[in-house]
């Protein structure tokens, strides 16, 4: 088995997705399971997660939609007001869908870089931990000082860094994100996923520009605790799925298994319920 832990749906006239502009060219357009399929048949990949594209629960059902007539979509990482006062009650009625992974608020957006640290998310994020669900977390450089705070108030909480946490890689700035993901990858619980970067890179990248923030991550989790993901279609501003998947493959060429298949089902332990 081989999953691409990280991609996406959108149907524009659903109307919900705030950062979707006309000025995105390649993006501004549909993209379901039909678009994706043969992308994963060619590659070889089995299934996918689904991840959340707006900041809606409108999305999330969406999402877990989709999953009853494509078996291949194996999870969704969903969203939900995590700071309203009913979010453990909605947490406890998402989470009977059985695909239904994690959870991920847009922390990236959020104006807030101290956002996550806010003491009314315990509830939800105690729900989380009773359900068995994982937290990604969407966040850049700039929040690693307080994501390491955040690891400290939920010792329990299943953390996945989605897309490395985005380094500058266009600024080649290396040192202090490379210290900051050491010192996170320390909490066991805590995962990477191997997505994004090419769109974080400068136009006109090579391999060997992303080679140092690969080679960091895996060396501080372990294989054991890295995932592949594609950011398709996002990577589509950058890359493509045989590309990127083609230099994720090479890198990871002796910890295929870990990093396709095994490092997912321990990130989200749900996907251990459908297959």
């Amino acid at each position: 088995m081989k999953i691409d832990a990280h991609q996406h749906f959108w149907k524009l006239s659903r109307g919900d997705y705030s950062w979707l502009s006309p000025e995105l060219k390649p993006l501004y357009r549909d993209f379901g399971p039909e678009d994706l399929k043969p992308l994963l048949e060619a590659a070889g990949i089995t299934g996918s997660i689904a991840v959340q594209a707006a900041d809606t629960e409108e999305d999330t059902e969406y999402l877990l939609s989709l999953t009853q007539d494509h078996d291949w979509i194996l999870g969704v990482v969903g969203w939900t007001d995590l700071e309203a006062p009913d979010a453990p009650a909605k947490i406890e009625r998402m989470a009977q869908h059985p695909k239904l992974l994690g959870l991920r608020p847009m922390i990236q957006d959020i104006e807030d870089d101290r956002w996550m640290l806010n003491s009314s998310l315990r509830p939800a994020l105690d729900a989380m931990v009773a359900h068995d669900l994982t937290f990604d977390a969407l966040v850049m450089p700039r929040h690693l000082k307080h994501l390491l705070e955040f690891l400290e108030i939920y010792p329990d909480l299943r953390v996945v860094v989605d897309h490395c946490a985005k380094p500058e890689i266009r600024d080649r700035h290396f040192d202090t994100w490379a210290a900051d993901m050491t010192k996170i990858a320390q909490y066991s619980r805590v995962f990477c996923k191997l997505s994004g970067l090419a769109t974080e890179a400068a136009p006109g990248w090579r391999p060997e520009d992303l080679t140092p923030y690969f080679t960091k991550i895996l060396q501080v989790f372990s294989p054991a605790r890295v995932l592949y993901g594609s950011d398709w279609p996002i990577l589509n501003l950058a890359s493509d799925y045989d590309t990127w998947l083609s230099i994720v493959q090479d890198i990871a060429a002796d910890h295929s298994q870990e990093i396709f298949a095994n490092s997912a089902q321990r990130a989200y332990p749900r996907l251990n319920l459908i297959h």
